[in-house]
């Protein structure tokens, strides 16, 4: 898998890049930031950073990962500030075979926004920008994993082509990119 770059009039996607880590420190903080946040994670609590050092070990094994081939995790960014607002993770089929139990297993996206963020549309912006560049480099199944309570997600994920296809678990549901 390919990681994916994109620019908007509003923002930049892009992987967490080794330039990044040159700049870590001031990155780490914004990372610290956007995931120590409880409404940036409100539906995805294992994601939660309670320190700078975990941001900085967040960092590391993004770049790690996507270096390996595993989860390609994109940085949000408003395009004018450079501040980050969010971020876009890509999980290829075999990672999500070792956590999640499934009958098949397509790509699966993740992402989270900053609260400043969130009710602006972003997602719905990007998220098919993101679909369209998947594709073009093959890709021919997405699914995606949502907190029954996560309205806005859910919506984003209907409006970029995704359907509920089943209970996922006791809390989330499992959305797939409709042929």
């Amino acid at each position: 898998m390919l990681p994916i770059y994109l620019e908007n009039d509003l923002i930049t996607l892009q992987p967490v890049n080794a330039a990044d880590l040159s700049a870590s420190s001031a990155l780490a903080d914004d990372v610290h930031a956007l995931l120590s946040d409880p409404l940036t994670v409100k539906y995805l609590p294992e994601k939660r950073l309670t320190t700078k050092s975990h941001a900085e070990g967040w960092l590391f094994g993004s770049l790690i990962n996507l270096h390996c081939g595993r989860t390609i995790t994109h940085l949000i960014r408003l395009k004018r500030s450079n501040k980050l607002i969010g971020v876009l993770d890509i999980i290829p089929s075999q990672v999500a075979a070792e956590h999640y139990r499934l009958n098949h297993y397509p790509v699966f996206v993740e992402f989270y926004l900053s609260p400043k963020a969130q009710g602006r549309l972003m997602m719905s912006s990007i998220l098919p920008q993101v679909i369209a560049a998947l594709q073009a480099n093959g890709t021919k199944e997405l699914a995606a994993v949502v907190n029954r309570k996560n309205i806005a997600a859910s919506k984003v994920l209907i409006k970029s082509g995704f359907v509920r296809m089943q209970q996922f678990d006791i809390e989330k549901d499992l959305y797939a990119l409709s042929a």
